[in-house]
């Protein structure tokens, strides 16, 4: 038997151990959803959690089991927004400081909220500079702990508590749809999908424009690309992390891509039908299943909706002109 990075006992305790300091956010559910699916939808939504994205479940975990001398020296992370927001609040909760490397083209929200934290924030040109050699120059110059955005065991099991309490909440599922970028909430909530679900498939999605994942997936070997051109901001990753890739490899039944034009479809939906703001990275699961791109009838699904931080300007101009 392969030994995986997490088990589910690590995402339980996980879940005890953000209590508190993270929302359980809600399970809701739409008739027009199930209308024009077939299927009994379950959207977990992160989009409500604090700091607007599921990030904040790993960051907490991660940044609760520092020793009390990587507490007094920092943490330094990389993230195009959501993750970063998460280290920042988790930081600000813990008294740690926190120092963040964000790509120049980020969303101004997500840099603003990041700063609002207390944070530091380094600013980089993802397409022309490495922002995890930026993160361990700044980890090793400064003495700071560095907690990369989904590769990271404390990470992905912090993660993986978002399926947890939505197994919990909306009951046996026949499906779990979950946004992928560098892998940490796929992995986590498949091992908690695994464990208390055991029938239940395990899809992740991610843009079309930027399908490192299933490429990895199917070949069984992490495939790097370059940063893709997609309005996921949050899955523009190129490559899945060693940990992850091992968990989704083991736990995951396939990797699903939907379009830029899926995306502002699911956007519009949330939108206009169930009145939440989810950014496209937090639509990628259910665009899967709003545009019918695999049939679902008579299944209950769940859909994880990781997260809402978009500026409001460029979300309506999204919805009006599409991808």
């Amino acid at each position: 038997m392969i030994e995986l990075p997490i088990s589910f006992d690590d995402v339980a305790r996980a879940h005890e151990r953000i209590a508190g300091a993270v929302h359980r956010t809600p399970v809701l559910t739409s008739t027009t959803a199930n209308a024009r699916t077939g299927a009994q939808i379950f959207f977990k939504c992160e989009n409500l959690q604090r700091t607007g994205a599921f990030k904040m479940r790993g960051a907490y975990n991660a940044l609760a089991q520092f020793t009390a001398e990587q507490r007094a020296c920092g943490v330094v992370t990389f993230s195009s927004g959501n993750h970063a927001q998460g280290i920042a609040l988790a930081a600000e909760l813990l008294g740690i400081k926190a120092v963040i490397v964000m790509p120049l083209d980020a969303p101004a929200i997500k840099v603003a909220a990041t700063r609002g934290y207390g944070a530091e924030v380094v600013m980089y040109d993802r397409y022309a500079e490495d922002r995890e050699a930026i993160g361990n120059a700044l980890a090793l110059e400064r003495g700071l702990t560095l907690i990369p955005p989904y590769d990271h065991v404390h990470v992905m099991a912090g993660q993986g508590t978002a399926a947890k309490e939505l197994i919990e909440d909306a009951g046996p599922l026949d499906v779990l749809l979950v946004p992928l970028g560098g892998g940490g909430l796929l992995s986590g909530c498949a091992t908690a999908a695994r464990a208390m679900n055991p029938g239940c498939r395990v899809f992740g999605v991610e843009p079309e424009a930027g399908n490192d994942g299933q490429r990895s997936f199917r070949s069984g070997e992490i495939v790097h690309i370059a940063t893709p051109d997609t309005i996921a901001d949050g899955a523009q990753t190129q490559h899945l992390g060693k940990h992850t890739f091992a968990v989704i490899r083991e736990r995951v039944d396939d990797i699903l891509t939907v379009s830029d034009a899926d995306l502002v479809e699911a956007m519009r939906f949330f939108a206009g039908h169930m009145k939440i703001t989810v950014e496209p990275s937090g639509c990628l699961g259910a665009a899967v299943a709003l545009s019918r791109r695999m049939d679902f009838k008579d299944q209950r699904v769940g859909v994880i909706v990781s997260g809402g931080n978009i500026d409001l300007q460029r979300m309506a101009m999204l919805i009006q002109k599409g991808a």
